[in-house]
């Protein structure tokens, strides 16, 4: 019994650990962004749309797991930041097809280059030995998080 509460406790002091450290992890990421006019939210629908390729409004809300009328907002402003555009849907006239455009894509990009260049000195900074842990760890954490 005593084993049992303390692989208990060492658990969810793992847990408590690894969240904080995650949290803070994607608080100084999200620091580096490139133009703060664009909202967090606003970034994740691009990434979406750059993952997954043009999608109409509610697929986009459905992965995004937003209300629509919610991503119909976030929709209007990448167009107006010139980052997405709509198209007619080909087979479904009530339809329109979201997708990302160049100016919207290189968005992203400039994005993932200044969160990965801040995070490629702090990875520098480590011994090898810490940067092939955090690699095996990565690779972890992907398995928990289902991808």
């Amino acid at each position: 019994m005593r084993y049992a509460n303390y692989v208990a406790t060492d658990q969810h002091g793992l847990a408590s650990r690894l969240r904080l450290a995650v949290v803070r992890l994607n608080r100084r990421l999200r620091a580096q962004r490139t133009n703060s006019a664009v909202s967090l939210t606003q970034v994740s629908a691009l990434s979406t749309l750059h993952k997954c390729g043009p999608l109409t409004p509610g697929e986009l809300a459905s992965k995004e797991g937003v209300q629509p009328p919610s991503m119909t907002r976030v929709i209007a402003a990448l167009e107006e930041f010139g980052f997405a555009t709509r198209r007619p849907h080909p087979t479904d006239g009530r339809q329109a097809i979201v997708e990302l455009t160049d100016e919207g894509s290189s968005y992203l990009r400039d994005e993932i280059t200044a969160r990965e260049a801040w995070l490629d000195k702090r990875l520098a900074e480590l011994t090898p030995e810490d940067r092939e842990l955090l690699s095996r760890a990565a690779e972890i954490i992907d398995r928990m998080a289902g991808q």
